[in-house]
């Protein structure tokens, strides 16, 4: 079985479907040690497929569009934050304190891009909250323990993550936990009637037209999700707390197709509930349980909005002991023992992407589709719920085996240029003006025939929409 053959099984999707997708083969894209690749390959295709389905369905098609899967576009789509340009200016990834340290066992990865995990990393270390220097920090953290940290910072609301191996993290309760789920997890939540998906006449109708989605993700895999799903036609409002804002670079990124709006739901309640009545899905990227107190647990979304689509992301899972911890790309590459295997042996390394958030928002965009898809036939409210971590497990382990040999025997129809050439990321990069600036962005590698070229409209700015539905 493939990677792709595998994630689409996940999916729940029809086991014949896999053979519409093509391949366009370029070596010297994501090279690691690990199948980054064959993961990009697998979830990118997946999501396009998903998509291909849902728009067959709508359009009353007997046959799925087939799918086209680039090499190159997926190179440059898994790093679009690095090609990211804002009139000429390039963002900054990781802030200062957002590193790899040495400690005095071992290595420790501190995640600090926020102001308020900067300032409650530096408060469990006892440091001063203006701290700026990485020095003071690492003179504090090469006297202590690698776990000891971990669990201090942590303890403490902040981000940071003990170095280990695979075999450690195989030991560890919370690896053992992860392994023990399915890649996406997926359930019916209610008994909820049919959906109808309609068509908006004798024209091509993109997959997700007329959804409306309800995004309350934040960095990067459930943006990337939503912003797929904009991609596809979805009506997509991203909501953010007023005193929270989202990375100004990271929601030009991300931000693509969608409106951005801002809203406290303590006392906007009643603003939320008129969204949440008539949203068709609803994405949250927060830790688990975080948005339980604002009623957004899936069981009470459903019950107050039969029907209802539910996408909920998170680092570590839902179950086992850090199933409510904040988490990053970064921290579960150290975590998973990603980063020791990509390392030198002294320094443990970096996958050539943070492939774990990208692959990770394909593959949920992926899920919310084919339940769509599903309510056509079955009906019922959805819960679509992968994990950073659980994805960690799949580029490591046996059920990525087969998908290298894509490489040798893939099918390849050649119309971008030579196969073996990648000659950069050229071909898959646009420009457009917004109210942000001039953009220079990767183009989505979601691709099918009939699919859309690019997005509809470019990010606006961060809040800058109304809370409400057009």
């Amino acid at each position: 079985m493939t990677a792709t053959d595998f994630a689409w099984a996940a999916l729940g999707g029809d086991p014949a479907l896999p053979s519409r997708i093509s391949t366009v083969v370029r070596h010297g894209t994501l090279e690691s040690r690990l199948p980054v690749r064959e993961l990009a390959r697998a979830c990118v295709g997946v999501c396009a497929l998903a998509a291909a389905e849902l728009g067959a369905r709508r359009a009353g098609r007997p046959d799925v569009p087939g799918v086209r899967v680039d090499d190159g576009a997926l190179a440059t789509a898994f790093v679009s934050e690095r090609h990211l340009l804002v009139d000429g200016r390039a963002p900054v990834a990781f802030a200062p304190l957002s590193r790899l340290w040495r400690t005095s066992d071992g290595w420790v990865r501190t995640h600090a891009n926020y102001p308020h995990h900067r300032a409650r990393l530096l408060g469990a270390l006892g440091l001063p909250a203006d701290t700026t220097d990485a020095a003071p920090v690492a003179a504090v953290l090469a006297e202590r323990p690698a776990q000891e940290v971990e669990e201090t910072v942590c303890a403490a609301g902040g981000l940071a993550v003990a170095a280990r191996t695979a075999q450690e993290w195989a030991r560890h309760p919370q690896g053992v936990a992860v392994a023990g789920r399915p890649l996406v997890e997926r359930a019916r939540l209610d008994s909820a009637g049919t959906r109808v998906l309609t068509s908006a006449g004798p024209g091509p109708i993109l997959p997700a037209a007329g959804l409306r989605v309800l995004d309350l993700t934040r960095v990067i895999a459930g943006p990337v999700a939503t912003r797929t799903l904009a991609l596809l036609g979805a009506d997509v409002l991203r909501v953010d707390p007023p005193g929270l804002p989202e990375l100004a670079d990271q929601h030009a990124d991300t931000g693509f197709g969608k409106r951005s709006a801002t809203l406290d739901l303590t006392t906007g309640r009643r603003a939320f509930e008129e969204l949440l009545a008539a949203a068709d899905v609803v994405v949250t990227g927060y830790r688990p349980g975080a948005l339980d107190r604002f009623g957004l647990s899936p069981e009470a979304l459903a019950e107050r909005r039969p029907g209802i689509v539910v996408g909920r992301l998170s680092a570590w899972g839902a179950h086992g002991p850090w199933g409510g911890r904040r988490g990053f790309d970064s921290l579960v590459q150290v975590a998973t023992g990603i980063a020791a295997r990509e390392g030198s042996g002294e320094r443990p390394g970096a996958l050539p992407a943070q492939a774990l958030d990208h692959g990770t928002g394909y593959l949920l965009a992926a899920g919310i589709l084919r339940a769509v898809t599903e309510q056509s036939d079955e009906g019922g409210s959805r819960l679509v719920e992968p994990a950073l971590a659980r994805t960690a497990g799949w580029l490591m382990g046996e059920d990525m085996g087969g998908a290298e040999a894509a490489d040798a025997a893939g099918p390849n129809d050649g119309s971008l240029g030579d196969p073996d050439a990648y000659d950069g990321p050229g071909p898959w990069l646009a420009e457009r003006d917004s109210e942000l600036g001039r953009l220079r962005y990767a183009l989505s590698p979601v691709s099918f025939t009939g699919g859309p070229p690019d997005w509809a409209r470019p990010p606006g700015p961060l809040g800058s929409d109304s809370p409400r539905w057009t």
